[in-house]
């Protein structure tokens, strides 16, 4: 059965607001040729969609003949602004940014494990509300938050988790009191991370990868057939539940300890570099932790150091080639165990090690965890350093409410 006129004209102009986003301004011309429309059809949609807002004449083409087939048409970046939060144990970082995903202001905060839930949420979204200001953005579309722990594949909220403050589980509802026009939305800080390298990053051009996300805690996000899979109970790639060699006990349903996060976590990468005679109080920040959300930082400079010490780059001659070669060993042999065990389950044929320290390893560190992996398992593994580091999850973040925003804005009218 053909489609009626309104429903092909919905289809035409989806299509061509989409080239739009994909691939910036573009003339009528242009148009034509990447959606195959007649001329006549191009021309309608044009005026239909400057006509409602959503695309408006941004310039004009390099070609030498002016007039109206040079105009350059491109969507309108100011119809909506987004916001991304990346909330952590001890902190949370915002950016706003336009329709385009164009950055316009950003900032972060710390908030001290001691805070309580309410002076919490006020810091939370009083940083939000000052990001937003500064940007000037007046019409705030799409929240969209990253934070650790399991989200409800029911209802989309945060669950319950232990050792994560209370004012995590507050924070949307917070949010959306405070902007009530804007969508408030949430999703777990690994898969956001992972979508964000499928679409700038390590796995660009995957639809089927794991992300393996090694920081403060440790995690993974896994990517089947190009659909995030969350599970029955919004748990997959929780792998710091993962039993493994090497521990001291077994984790329990309460509790990661024993479990994978007690070998690849900050503050292991820590212990493991200090036995190694790499010490965090040589590399490390001034005043950084070497435990906790403190150890994130450490770790990931210590890995640093004992790259650029196995590589020639040392900074100083303290930096024993040799030490830094063992620790970057032990540290490959402990990753391999997650990695190799992700294969054997889902064969995902490419494993991305994001965070701070997988970035910190860089290919240095997913060449040994390759190395490794090709040992213990038959099945043929890409092992690839993450591009984005710890700002993954605000990108994640930031993708999601523009294609939310977006999905919203240029959705065809209701018949």
């Amino acid at each position: 059965m053909p489609a009626s006129p309104s429903t092909a004209r919905a289809i035409n102009d989806r299509l061509a607001l989409r080239l739009l986003q994909q691939q910036g301004p573009l003339t009528a011309g242009q148009l034509k040729q990447l959606t195959g429309l007649s001329r006549p059809t191009v021309a309608d949609l044009v005026e239909r969609l400057t006509a409602s807002g959503l695309i408006t004449v941004v310039g004009e083409s390099g070609e030498q003949r002016r007039g109206p087939n040079a105009r350059l048409y491109g969507i309108v970046a100011d119809l909506a602004h987004l916001a991304a939060l990346d909330v952590r144990t001890e902190s949370v970082s915002v950016i706003v940014a336009d329709l385009l995903g164009r950055e316009l202001a950003a900032e972060s905060v710390p908030i001290g494990g001691d805070t309580g839930t309410g002076p919490a949420l006020e810091q939370a979204v009083g940083l939000v509300e000052r990001v937003v200001k500064e940007a000037g953005a007046e019409r705030l579309h799409t929240v969209g938050i990253g934070a650790p722990g399991l989200i409800d594949p029911v209802t989309g909220e945060l669950r319950d988790s232990t050792g994560l403050p209370e004012w995590h589980r507050r924070l949307v509802a917070a949010l959306q009191e405070r902007l009530p026009r804007a969508r408030v939305t949430v999703e777990n800080e690994t898969n956001l991370a992972a979508l964000a390298e499928q679409r700038d990053g390590a796995a660009r051009g995957r639809d089927t990868f794991v992300l393996l996300w090694l920081g403060h805690g440790t995690g993974a996000a896994v990517v089947l057939d190009g659909t995030l899979r969350r599970g029955a109970s919004g748990g997959t790639g929780e792998i710091g539940f993962l039993p493994v060699p090497g521990t001291d006990g077994l984790p329990s349903a309460t509790d990661c300890a024993g479990g994978f996060h007690s070998l690849a976590g900050a503050t292991a990468v820590t212990e493991l570099a200090a036995r190694h005679g790499l010490l965090a109080e040589r590399v490390g920040p001034e005043g950084v932790r070497s435990e906790g959300a403190g150890a994130e930082p450490v770790a990931a400079e210590l890995v640093r150091a004992a790259v650029r010490a196995t590589t020639g780059a040392a900074a100083s001659a303290a930096e024993d080639p040799a030490a830094a070669s063992d620790f970057l060993d032990a540290l490959a042999d402990r990753v391999a165990l997650g990695v190799a065990s992700v294969v054997a389950v889902l064969d995902p044929g490419c494993v991305v090690l994001g965070g701070e320290i997988g970035q910190a390893g860089g290919e240095v560190l997913a060449a040994r965890v390759a190395e490794r992996v090709a040992r213990m398992s038959p099945l043929r593994t890409d092992v690839r350093a993450g591009a984005l580091g710890g700002r993954a999850v605000l990108r994640g973040a930031l993708v999601t409410a523009r294609d939310r925003a977006q999905d919203d804005l240029f959705a065809p009218p209701a018949r």
